[in-house]
């Protein structure tokens, strides 16, 4: 493109932040896949089933518990040497990370990234028959945890989300879930982008689940009239029934894949990748004011019924300011879900800003995953001696 750009190395923090307009996370604390099977199966040993563990339940406030000292230490450095950058996170767990951030740093300008949005660019425009830049979508909630709350299109006649109800249930009840992308991966021995299945052969197979991935999407979709944005593993997280409605299979067949996938190590970078951090900067830089799908921002009134320092996901509008969210109208199912995190969110920020074991029992008893009480203490000093490089910092 003509511009004088240059990638450099810097082992110092403080160097590298010097003057800096814009800084983006992306980490992990330990091994990835071992930490995260400890967040997953010891819970099991005390009878608490999870159907994923990673940014919800159990598994949810450990990994964030490793992860969110390491998050404060790199934004105590934002802060002391570009305090007027703005961050950009894609760590997990989402949602818990930023809202820790912003309690500890209220003025850092800290904006949480994920890709989950872009199956609806996906979706939408084959559950409609419509190209992608004639659809007009809003969707919001908490991270992993987001539904589609507006659709239109231009020359629709009618409602255009009853027509979604009606379109997505035949549409998503027979694509190709996660099993089947594994499957297709160790019988071509092809990578398979971990993002969707769309222009994947899979005619060499001789079965589609029905429903794969999507088993408690149906549900929702049917029972509460809303379009998930994300699949079972994620959705999943936060719901105390989900475990009882799950894709089980297609959610270890989607971790097998993710591990294996990454596991590959390969580091190359594509011209090609679109990165919606991107367009935000040019927002940011040329005033455009253009309407970003999905940012991870405080509550500033754009969910109600959820406090303001919660983080929550919506679309936002970007200019020089910065990102500032927009308003979203959830129907009340949708927002009994997503009030029973805020007690989860506020304890998990405080058991690690207070370094306190005790707000960690706390943040798990309030959980609706967490389904017995008596041993959470044992378990979350089981926990705590399995991660010990990590978890030290808690009060004994």
């Amino acid at each position: 493109n003509g511009l004088n750009q240059r990638v450099s190395v810097e082992m110092d923090l403080a160097r590298a932040l010097k003057d800096a307009d814009f800084v983006v996370i992306m980490i992990e604390i330990g091994d990835r896949f071992k930490l995260w099977d400890l967040d997953w199966k010891i819970p099991q040993q005390y009878g608490i089933q999870q159907v994923y563990g990673e940014n919800g339940g159990p598994g949810g406030v450990f990994h964030s518990l490793r992860i969110i000292p390491a998050i404060l230490d790199i934004c105590q450095k934002v802060s002391d040497h570009a305090p007027e950058a703005t961050v950009f996170n894609f760590s997990n767990p989402m949602s818990r990370i930023c809202t820790t951030v912003h309690r500890k740093f209220p003025h850092l300008k800290f904006i949480g990234m994920c890709h989950e949005i872009a199956s609806l660019e996906r979706h939408l425009p084959e559950i409609l028959e419509q190209p992608s830049d004639n659809i007009f979508y809003r969707a919001g909630g908490l991270n992993h945890f987001s539904v589609l709350s507006e659709v239109d299109y231009t020359g629709s006649t009618s409602d255009v989300y009853q027509e979604i109800l009606e379109k997505a249930p035949p549409y998503f009840a027979t694509m190709p879930g996660y099993s089947e992308i594994y499957n297709a991966a160790k019988a071509t021995g092809k990578d398979i982008e971990t993002e969707g299945w769309m222009g994947i052969d899979l005619s060499h197979l001789s079965e589609v689940r029905e429903w794969s991935d999507r088993r408690l999407f149906a549900l929702i979709l049917k029972h509460f009239g809303v379009l998930p944005i994300t699949t079972d593993s994620h959705f999943g997280e936060y719901i105390s029934w989900a475990h009882d409605v799950s894709d089980h299979r297609g959610i270890l067949d989607f971790y097998s894949y993710y591990r294996n996938y990454l596991g590959q190590g390969k580091a190359t970078i594509k011209n090609e990748q679109r990165e919606r951090m991107v367009p935000i900067i040019e927002g940011i830089l040329t005033d455009n004011k253009y309407e970003e799908p999905a940012v991870n921002i405080p509550n500033k009134g754009y969910i109600k019924n959820l406090p303001e320092w919660i983080v929550v996901e919506v679309p936002a509008v970007v200019d020089g300011s910065g990102v500032s969210g927009i308003e979203l109208n959830l129907p009340p199912g949708v927002l009994g879900l997503l009030t029973n995190q805020i007690g989860i969110h506020d304890l998990t920020a405080e058991a690690v800003l207070n370094k306190s074991k005790d707000l960690v029992i706390q943040a798990l008893l309030v959980d609706p995953v967490v389904t017995s009480a008596r041993k959470i203490p044992e378990m979350v000093d089981h926990i705590i001696a399995e991660q010990q490089p990590w978890l030290d910092y808690l009060d004994t």
